[in-house]
């Protein structure tokens, strides 16, 4: 008994530790009022389906990290992630699409307030 004692605490421990790395996540950083407000736009307005609870990208481009650097687009050509390429991205989906991503962002219907909420979103998780 007292090796499956041992055992048991053994897995827990290894469960805990596993689950405390995961568990830090862009949510948990501290944001900024206009980035939570942008997070909370996102999530409510579905953004988060394709690029992911925390930004973090799925069947669209992560956010974290994204702006300030480049963003390669189909044909080849980069673009930098700035605030103008992202509003053009929210705006107007299909005008420069990120190379290797097949799903088509649907057009969204932002007001210009959310769409600054979401870019400060985005800029502080490229941070």
């Amino acid at each position: 008994m007292r090796s499956l004692t041992v055992r048991t605490v053994a897995a827990l421990t290894g469960l805990v530790l596993l689950l405390g790395a995961c568990g830090t996540s862009q949510s948990d950083r501290a944001l900024s009022a206009a980035a939570t407000a942008g997070r909370e736009v996102a999530i409510s307005n579905g953004c988060t389906a394709c690029h992911g609870n925390n930004g973090e990208g799925g069947v669209g481009p992560a956010w974290v990290g994204l702006f300030g650097g480049e963003v390669e687009l189909d044909g080849g050509t980069t673009v930098a992630a700035d605030e103008a390429y992202l509003r053009r991205a929210i705006v107007d989906p299909e005008a420069q699409v990120a190379a290797g991503f097949t799903v088509s962002m649907p057009k969204v219907n932002l007001s210009d307030d959310e769409v600054d909420a979401v870019i400060d979103y985005i800029e502080e998780l490229g941070q």
